[in-house]
């Protein structure tokens, strides 16, 4: 997609869209209320103790597993600097330069810019316990953190070379050393050879490695050739992984480092090659990737989620607006604008986000979102993506996903079949998510941790046998219908399991609009008794139930067992010969920015072959 543009581009100055400092009519035309908060924020930070970074706190990682401790540090230097650099910007008067020039020159001054999580030179293999300098490794943050110092440079330029050119000697330096030198030179798996899988990383190194490159006009323009060719057999690499459908398999927290870094590259090449890249935004596939996040929102602050991605995946912004802007996407516009617009607007400054562009392009979009009038809001259409095999469907009260696909998505959780089921924007049945990352995540121990397993999702487990990972333990005999009054998926989920576990197990999940969800179970030629487990965040109250208007008026054969789920309604299920419900604590950090308390996993023994689950609309 990328490549023949690639070859004929002729790199031109990036900013123009994103004036510096020095340019006040931009700055100061800001809406007051904004600039306020910026140089609140700012004066926050001026007397900031910037943390010291040691040795020790990085070979903590390798010691004990723990990588929090190091990026909290690291990430909090980039988060003060961006807020003083906002608040000169906008205020002029040189009273936060000292503060920056401290913060620019500890970044600097920094070992090394990659996380000790990713301090190996080969994919995959163990993580080396300090940093040689003589070799700097272009991680996610190595490459982010070059962009934050150059973005800051490039907007005080001026002002900083009042005080002392050394200041963007010293930029300039880092940035050939340890971002420019090694992606030309170097090769990391990231950048794609037709052979090695891509993720998130793909756009997202190559994203701030372009925003860094093109802030820097003394950079020799057969530099920024080859950038721009290396970048653009990069993307088309990680394009190439994309199904035409759009759908993230990393789940809708890691749009916002796929899709929406994408855009962001594109925008860069697109300014620096004088507009050869517009066309890219009328490619199907392109604005699929657009549109995906709103495809997968759930309801309220909730989103389908599935592998690593938190079923709280934030709040759209400015980027999901100006990629949908840049497609023609109306409704993902309106969708990102309400997100906008219900914000604080401390919240739509967000001093949380590293990333300075991000920021900067908030900052000059704010009073066009504030400003932007969306279309009537109308749920986004069934849909079936066929690249993951993600399912959703939806009515005016429930939203209703399955995981079809198989268990080889990147970030992977064993998690083929599961469902979550959303009632009047209340989590019902649901996927737990991920804790904090730790050294063993991302290591062959990955699937002892609890949240990746598939007995911790909305799936059956028979004796001990729980799902494997890999990309031959996949569902199959998928087949879906999406309706005006009916959706509906079913799959045989057998294959995801250990040989001659389960002959067959065929889950069949139908929204009957306007009236119920069902879930129909069947499993045939199992060895062991089958258990499903059906994860929830509202404590269920389990009574067994013999009574036959209730069995007639949701069309179920008695004894059926109502599990009560509070305040997101209530499902029978028939078919049970026993449940058991057990309480999981939600301690660790991450988790807890979902769930404020704890969940529950109801263990339903099947007895006989069948289990079905009715969960009716008014109930």
């Amino acid at each position: 997609m990328f490549k023949e543009i690639g070859k004929t581009a002729v790199p031109q100055w990036l900013f123009t869209v994103y004036p510096p400092a020095c340019c006040r009519g931009p700055w100061e035309s800001l809406p007051d209320e904004y600039k306020d908060m910026l140089i609140s924020e700012g004066e926050r930070r001026l007397d900031y103790p910037f943390p010291s970074i040691l040795a020790t706190d990085f070979m903590e990682f390798g010691r004990t597993g723990n990588r929090g401790r190091y990026e909290d540090k690291l990430f909090a230097r980039l988060t003060a600097l961006d807020a003083l650099v906002l608040a000169e910007c906008v205020q002029h008067e040189g009273r936060y330069l000292d503060a920056i020039i401290n913060g620019i020159f500890l970044i600097c001054e920094e070992t090394a810019w990659q996380l000790p999580a990713h301090n190996t030179y080969i994919r995959d293999a163990p993580q080396l316990l300090l940093p040689d300098v003589t070799r700097p490794i272009v991680d996610l943050f190595a490459a982010e953190a070059g962009a934050v110092v150059a973005v800051a440079e490039y907007l005080l330029r001026e002002e900083l070379g009042k005080v002392s050119p050394a200041i963007s000697i010293l930029v300039d330096h880092n940035l050939e050393t340890r971002i420019f030198t090694p992606y030309l030179k170097e090769h990391f798996w990231w950048m794609g050879d037709g052979r090695s899988h891509m993720n998130n990383w793909t756009s997202w190194c190559t994203q701030n490695v372009l925003i860094a490159a093109f802030t820097r006009p003394a950079l020799p323009v057969e530099i920024q050739k080859a950038m721009v060719e290396k970048a653009c057999k990069s993307l088309d690499y990680f394009l190439d992984e994309y199904g035409e459908d759009g759908c993230c398999d990393e789940g809708a927290q890691y749009y916002r480092h796929a899709g929406l870094t994408l855009f962001n590259a594109m925008e860069v090449l697109n300014q620096v090659c004088g507009g050869a890249f517009g066309g890219l935004y009328r490619e199907p596939k392109i604005r699929n990737i657009a549109s995906y996040i709103r495809k997968v929102h759930g309801a309220g602050p909730y989103y389908v989620n599935f592998a690593d991605c938190s079923p709280v995946a934030g709040a759209c912004g400015v980027r999901e607006y100006l990629f949908g802007k840049q497609v023609g996407d109306e409704d993902l516009m309106g969708f990102a604008a309400r997100d906008y617009q219900a914000k604080t607007l401390k919240e739509q400054i967000d001093c949380q986000e590293h990333n300075l562009l991000y920021r900067v392009q908030s900052a000059f979009c704010h009073r066009e979102m504030m400003e932007y009038r969306p279309v009537d809001h109308r749920l986004p259409p069934d849909c079936y993506f066929p690249s993951t095999g993600l399912f959703i469907a939806r009515d005016k009260r429930f939203c209703v996903a399955v995981k079809a696909g198989d268990n080889n998505d990147s970030h992977n959780h064993n998690d083929v079949g599961s469902f979550t089921i959303y009632r009047d924007a209340k989590p019902m049945f649901i996927d737990v998510g991920v804790e904090s990352y730790t050294k063993k995540t991302f290591s062959p121990q990955r699937y002892e941790i609890w949240t990746m397993q598939s007995r911790y999702h909305n799936l059956p487990t028979f004796g001990e046998e729980a799902q494997r990972d890999g990309e031959e333990f996949a569902a199959s005999g998928v087949e879906y219908e999406l309706g005006e009054e009916m959706s509906r998926i079913s799959m045989d989920l057998a294959g995801a399991y250990p040989e001659k576990c389960v002959e067959s197990y065929v889950r069949h999940v139908c929204l009957e609009k306007g009236k119920r969800v069902c879930v129909t179970d069947t499993c045939a030629g199992n060895r062991e008794q089958a258990v499903l487990s059906l994860m929830t965040y509202e404590k269920p109250g389990l009574k067994w139930i013999d009574e036959r208007t209730i069995s007639q008026k949701y069309g179920l054969n008695s004894p059926v067992c109502c599990m009560d789920l509070g305040p997101a309604g209530c499902c029978f299920i028939e078919g049970a010969a026993r449940a058991e419900t057990e309480e999981i604590p939600i301690t660790d950090p991450r988790l807890r920015t979902a769930w404020d308390h704890n969940i529950f996993r109801t263990l339903v023994t099947f007895g006989e072959n069948r289990l079905r689950l009715v969960i009716p609309e008014d109930c």
